[in-house]
């Protein structure tokens, strides 16, 4: 239950005196529902103003405070701005503009009178002007214009001023709360307590050492919750998954290549965990093509020799039908039967499947959400395989778990390799076992920069491929974070022009928008070699596995992360000829995006990319958005992960292991506010039964 005196920061936003209905919609767009969603809605950053006598003496570009006098305005209408015509005191004239004004510059700005201006010096033309001031006061009140200004993210409709106004209203809300970080350790960095951090992150100083102790505090909240969850996972008792191994054995025997030692390993740690009592937690990282799909299906076996059921969990049904094909070959002599559940089986056949999964007859589940739905019953899941864990969350883990009688064993997998910083705020509940070795055989993926300027080099290129018989993928660019349907219409364009040049029966297309069977059949026709050139957005990322493609174009590369350009990379090199993959870049880029491209040119080691990502890019998004489950941070950013997490976890476990956690601990009070002020409550069982 959530501490009452958080019930403040927990009061939705319309209980701030001004904030109606339509400025609640305008805060819901910033995703600012709540009076704590204010508090850490931090500005972006500060604007210095410089207080001149003389507009002369100001540069082109500053913000500046001068006292003007106002002799003429020029009422606007819907087609002309509002022009209040304004001299200094040396006589110097200017122009104060405001479009779709109203009468508000007439009323605050009367001819005759002086008044004192806030806002950006600009030129136009010969003249001076100052384009919508930030401020307009009298002589009197000259000192409520700040000389610095906190900045805050808007959105339409929203001016910076109201949005700082409510701000401020939130701060004095905020509650008297014990320390719950280790106060040595918060004396020895000089930081500000909470609610002092929180204050100087939005004043007009700037306070680095304050907004660095809030995203530390968003650091131990999160390692609280995963060590927590560490900790009550041991205590609880599940089910020993033992047998002879005789179906892993036959698994091994008709596979066509050796497992890597990587991959032994690992499955030996992982069937070392079922054996045990204590409910399997592992994380199993993997580079492209490493094998992951091998050793999960090891640790299946074992589940279903010994008596269970084994589920496994993908986040696309591009990605969950693709497991499914590769599983229901690899189990061919086994007598293991492996069915598919995603939001196209419909009608009868979902009815059958769920009743054959509640009796038994369903050895393997694979599938998207729906695995977990209300309606789906196991007769006795013992193993829970999730797939691309970072786009799911910790409830969505639960939730599958909820489907066993006893807490059942979980295997989680990247294909994005993570560095160590990261993987221990995002997955420091769980033991880790990493496939660092590729497969015998595989070729590297040559890699190559090219600018975009020598397209017709590049089609032509893949012409001669596509005449030889071979296969590619031709990649549109990221329109828009998010933007699915940007993607979409940058795949149909380029699909135009490339079967124009080489036919309808060569070119196909696949993109998220797309119908399910419309997308498998045109799948199914790229790895028949009907289609022999793909044109796709970023749904092939995973899951895709057509070992005769041998090229891969991406077009404007430096708008991806490293790590989806890994990924899309990893759709080539899968079988025995050598792959190119040609990154077309735009003209003119950044240093940085320069320097990222030359990174991922220069290896093909995803967990080499990763570690140097980080420290490349710093406080950029490393994993982007489309791969942001439950790591994503509301203040700490990459490079406070890289400094801060050792830290936090440290005060983590000494909360936990030796002050006595929720239960003795002094700090257990105000570490449940904090969990609760971070929304990881529900990770951390403890809380209820502590």
């Amino acid at each position: 239950m959530r501490p009452e005196l958080l019930n403040p920061l927990f009061a939705p936003c319309d209980t701030i005196d001004g904030v109606g209905p339509r400025l609640k919609k305008q805060l819901a767009k910033l995703g600012i529902e709540r009076v704590l969603d204010l508090i850490y809605h931090l500005p972006v950053q500060h604007i210095p103003r410089i207080r001149v006598a003389r507009l002369a003496s100001a540069m082109v570009g500053q913000v500046i405070i001068a006292e003007v006098m106002v002799f003429q305005i020029d009422d606007g209408d819907g087609r002309r701005p509002t022009r209040v015509r304004v001299t200094d005191a040396a006589g110097r004239p200017a122009t104060l503009v405001y479009f779709h004004d109203r009468g508000y510059a007439r009323k605050i700005l009367p001819r005759g009178e002086t008044r004192i201006v806030s806002g950006r010096l600009e030129s136009y033309g010969d003249q001076l002007q100052i384009v919508h001031p930030d401020h307009v006061v009298t002589q009197q009140n000259s000192d409520e214009i700040p000389e610095r200004e906190p900045v805050y993210p808007l959105t339409e409709g929203l001016t910076n001023k109201r949005l700082g106004g409510l701000i401020a209203n939130a701060l004095e809300r905020i509650p008297d709360i014990d320390e719950w970080a280790d106060g040595n350790f918060i004396a020895s960095q000089q930081w500000p307590c909470w609610a002092n951090a929180l204050e100087k992150a939005h004043a007009a100083d700037n306070d680095a050492a304050a907004r660095t102790r809030l995203a530390y505090d968003e650091l131990l909240a999160n390692q609280v919750a995963l060590l927590a969850m560490r900790q009550a996972a041991r205590k609880r008792r599940g089910r020993a998954l033992k047998a002879d191994d005789r179906l892993i054995t036959q698994f091994r025997a008709k596979l066509p290549y050796r497992l890597t030692g990587a991959q032994e390993r690992s499955i030996a740690e992982i069937i070392g965990d079922l054996a045990a009592d204590a409910p399997m937690l592992r994380l199993l990282q993997g580079d492209v093509g490493s094998g992951k799909t091998a050793v999960a299906l090891a640790a299946m076996l074992r589940a279903v020799e010994a008596g269970g059921q084994a589920a496994m969990l993908a986040p696309t049904e591009l990605l969950a039908r693709q497991h499914h094909a590769t599983l229901t070959d690899m189990l061919t002599g086994l007598g293991v039967r492996c069915a598919i559940l995603t939001g196209r089986e419909k009608g009868a056949k979902r009815t059958a499947l769920y009743a054959e999964l509640a009796a038994g007859q369903i050895d393997i589940l694979v599938g998207t959400h729906a695995i977990f739905q209300d309606a789906v019953t196991y007769k006795d899941l013992a193993l829970a395989v999730i797939d691309e864990q970072h786009r799911f969350g910790v409830n969505q883990r639960m939730a599958l778990m909820s489907k066993a009688k006893v807490p059942p064993h979980v295997l989680v997998m990247t294909a994005t390799p993570i560095p160590r910083t990261l993987t221990l705020t995002q997955f420091g509940e769980m033991d880790e076992s990493r496939l660092d070795q590729m497969p015998p055989g595989r070729v590297p993926v040559e890699t190559r920069v090219i600018s975009q300027d020598r397209l017709s080099e590049i089609v032509e290129s893949a012409g001669r491929l596509l005449d030889s018989g071979g296969r590619a993928y031709w990649v549109c660019p990221l329109v828009e974070e998010g933007n699915g349907a940007g993607e979409q219409a940058a795949a149909e364009t380029r699909f135009a022009l490339l079967k124009k040049r080489f036919g309808d029966d060569v070119v196909g297309m696949v993109h998220g928008q797309m119908p399910g069977p419309e997308k498998d059949a045109v799948m199914a026709s790229f790895a028949a070699g009907d289609i022999r050139l793909l044109v796709a957005t970023t749904v092939i990322e995973v899951g895709v596995n057509v070992p005769e493609a041998t090229l891969m174009i991406i077009e404007q590369a430096e708008r991806f992360g490293l790590a989806q350009l890994h990924q899309l990379r990893g759709r080539v090199g899968r079988g025995e000829g050598k792959s190119v993959c040609l990154l077309l870049r735009a003209p003119e880029i950044s240093e940085t995006a320069r320097d990222r491209l030359k990174l991922i040119r220069g290896t093909n080691d995803g967990f080499e990319i990763a570690e140097k990502d980080l420290a490349l890019r710093g406080g950029g998004e490393l994993l982007g958005t489309r791969q942001s489950g439950e790591g994503s941070y509301r203040v700490a950013r990459p490079d406070d992960i890289m400094h801060l997490a050792d830290s936090a976890r440290a005060d983590a476990k000494l909360f936990l292991e030796h002050e006595g956690g929720f239960q003795a601990s002094p700090r257990r009070d105000a570490m449940r506010a904090l969990l609760y002020m971070f929304e990881r409550d529900t990770a951390v069982p403890l809380l209820q039964s502590g």
